[in-house]
């Protein structure tokens, strides 16, 4: 994949995204105890370094080296001491994810709008599940298809969209179940009505 064109746009002064972490990731894994956690496509880091804020061993990757980079920045001024448990990499999502120091796998696995078409997401859901340790918790959000028509913002090609049907049925074959599989409103500001993501919870066997 080529990252020429996020580079350029993570080389501007102010952050691309919010320094937030994504209402569901939090929410989710907020509910969880920390152990280590993968973010795949991460951007700038904004909810890996969220993570590791609250005690999780953080790994992240993303295609775009300014994205990585600037995600350290932002780590350590963040994290401060805690920043050894925060690690940014390149990396592509559709190859093998980089393992924990200790070796292993992660207890949690994020894809936060990783927009891809259909073949290419699912080799990247394989990818993450791969990464993933038995019990381990893969969390899906993503832009839905239904966000074109009912929805706000996002990618405007429908064929980097999913709904949480066809998630479920990208990790069909893969070893894990479906713990939820939900579309959710996410207020936008200044928008007239709320985005539509996909929300899927997996759980590697």
């Amino acid at each position: 994949m080529d990252a020429t064109a996020w580079d350029a746009r993570y080389s501007g002064a102010e952050p691309v995204w919010s320094s937030t972490p994504n209402v569901f990731v939090a929410e989710l894994a907020g509910a969880l105890p920390p152990g280590r956690a993968l973010d795949v496509a991460a951007g700038e880091g904004r909810n890996a370094v969220w993570l590791a804020e609250r005690g999780w061993d953080v790994t992240m990757t993303d295609f775009s080296a300014v994205g990585v980079e600037r995600a350290r920045t932002v780590a350590r001024g963040r994290l401060g001491e805690g920043a050894e448990g925060f690690r940014a990499f390149v990396g592509d999502a559709l190859e093998s994810a980089p393992a924990p120091v200790d070796g292993g796998g992660y207890d949690l696995v994020v894809l936060a709008y990783l927009q891809l078409p259909e073949q290419r997401w699912r080799t990247a859901l394989a990818r993450a599940v791969d990464a993933a340790v038995p019990g381990g918790t893969v969390v899906v959000v993503c832009h839905a298809e239904r966000n074109l028509t009912e929805g706000v913002g996002g990618p405007q090609d429908a064929a980097v969209l999913h709904d949480p049907e066809a998630v479920v049925a990208s990790a069909h074959g893969l070893p894990v179940d479906v713990v939820s599989a939900d579309l959710r409103e996410r207020v936008v500001e200044a928008a007239d009505r709320p985005a539509l993501d996909t929300v899927v919870v997996l759980e590697r066997h």
